[in-house]
């Protein structure tokens, strides 16, 4: 991977709360550069490497790849971790949900307290 596909990845991983601002993938990005990372993040993610593979995934777009990344989330209990790859994959399957029992909760909060 070179230096500058590096810094773009990087990139790629600002975020303004738990939530992405930004998720489309990087546009200078060749169809061939993408299927070349989404097959080296696929590796990552084969192999245990998730936070790597979930930039690479981050960085091309690749919707399948987001799903799986958000599926070892949930698998580990870590919701919000989990959301935040479904909405980027637009997996509303997924993400739909997640945010019913957020709003579930939230609703028995305020019933309790008020």
């Amino acid at each position: 991977m070179t230096d500058e596909l590096k810094k773009k990845i990087i990139e790629k991983q600002g975020n303004a709360g738990f939530i992405k601002t930004t998720d489309t993938p990087v546009a200078s990005l060749s169809s061939g550069q993408k299927a070349g990372l989404n097959r080296t993040g696929n590796t990552l993610f084969n192999e245990g490497n998730i936070e790597q593979a979930r930039r690479i995934f981050t960085a091309t777009g690749y919707s399948d790849g987001l799903t799986r990344v958000g599926d070892a989330y949930a698998k580990k209990n870590e919701t919000i971790k989990a959301l935040k790859q479904y909405v980027l994959a637009h997996n509303s399957k997924k993400s739909e949900p997640i945010y019913e029992c957020m709003a579930r909760v939230i609703s028995a909060v305020l019933k309790k307290n008020s």
